[in-house]
């Protein structure tokens, strides 16, 4: 009994971080903040983003967390951005899920996962309706493979 209700807190905790993220994929920010715009990296207007541009952006988003300017960033000052991020996105899910206007999400407005069923039957391999430990084992190791293949591509493609 303690499993079942461990596994569907863990299942439950998923699919308010899957819809918070699909919220604020489909709300202007992606994984790593917000969405930026071809305009926005295309500095001279010329209709071509240029590699010199994109790593300009990507200066421009570190010197704004380096709030003392010294090249680094402590984990205060990465705490600090984080914080400003989660706000935004907290604000934006609010605004957009907030059907009654009582500045609260309730359980029936909170955005639906669009993939939680789907990776329940996925974990459960055996079909029993039921999410056995060695099940849970198998899913974890996937997903921990998939990230890590997913590390790699990310490598490969920065060194081009």
């Amino acid at each position: 009994m303690k499993n079942t209700a461990f596994i569907a807190a863990i299942l439950a905790t998923a699919g308010v971080i899957v819809a918070g993220t699909a919220h604020a994929q489909q709300g202007g920010f992606g994984k790593h903040g917000p969405k930026v715009s071809f305009e926005e990296l295309d500095t001279d207007s010329n209709g071509e983003v240029t590699k010199t541009e994109m790593e300009a952006h990507r200066d421009a988003r570190f010197a704004k967390a380096d709030t003392n300017g010294d090249g680094k960033l402590t984990l205060d000052e990465m705490q600090a951005q984080a914080r400003k991020k989660a706000e935004a996105r907290s604000a934006n899910m609010l605004k957009e899920f907030d059907k009654n206007g009582d500045n609260a999400l309730s359980q029936d407005e909170m955005p639906k996962p669009r993939r939680a069923g789907k990776m329940f039957t996925h974990m459960d391999a055996d079909g029993s309706g039921g999410i056995s430990a060695e099940e849970f084992a198998e899913a974890k190791s996937r997903m921990g493979q998939k990230r890590g293949w997913m590390k790699g591509k990310g490598k490969d493609c920065s060194s081009n």
